[in-house]
């Protein structure tokens, strides 16, 4: 890293050599939290709610980490990480959703994430990311299986499920199915709650 922070558009030396991150996230709660316990140990940290006013900061300031939710209003997070690595090439990514799946992750992994970790999570857990060995770079080194269908139907079901907060009557009627069906299915794959 070098010894230099952006300021006001400008280059000026620092003696702070601790990275800065960037915190994208259209919760704004969340986004809050997080930033505080980051700023908490230590770190600079600049916020966003959205991809426009993520690019911004990028664009204004040096961002050495990037904790980016996957799901935003357009364009999303795969976007954004994609721009992101464009403005500055050696920042690092870490992408953060509540929606984890196998193809989205593979997908972040391509565009350059570091790791992809699923809310909720502690801002130790992030922290630690960056810290780890990355995973393999970009396209090269990944190869995955197609999901199936059962599996994507079960990964929405898991979504549904946790965004009703368990109750299997509410998750039945947002999905348009016979509550019976719904707890059969529950019943081949349960949920860990």
């Amino acid at each position: 890293m070098t010894g230099f922070a952006m300021t006001d558009d400008k280059a000026t030396p620092s003696t702070d050599q601790r990275p800065t991150f960037l915190i994208v996230d259209d919760d704004d709660r969340f986004r809050d939290r997080l930033a505080k316990a980051i700023e908490s140990r230590d770190y600079k940290v600049h916020a966003a709610p959205d991809t426009p006013s993520a690019l911004g900061i990028a664009a204004s300031h040096r961002i050495d980490r990037a904790i980016v939710d996957l799901r935003m209003p357009a364009p999303g997070g795969l976007q954004l990480i994609r721009e992101l690595i464009v403005l500055q090439s050696a920042m690092e990514v870490v992408v953060l959703t509540g929606y984890g799946s196998i193809a989205t992750a593979v997908e972040a992994m391509r565009l350059g994430a570091r790791d992809y970790l699923t809310k909720p999570c502690h801002a130790d857990r992030i922290l630690a990311a960056f810290e780890a060995e990355p995973s393999p770079p970009r396209e090269e080194n990944l190869e995955y299986e197609i999901p199936s269908l059962a599996r994507l139907e079960w990964e929405h079901i898991e979504r549904v499920l946790r965004e009703c907060n368990g109750n299997i009557s509410k998750t039945a009627r947002v999905l348009g199915m016979h509550r019976r069906t719904l707890q059969h299915k529950l019943s081949k794959f349960p949920v860990a709650r």
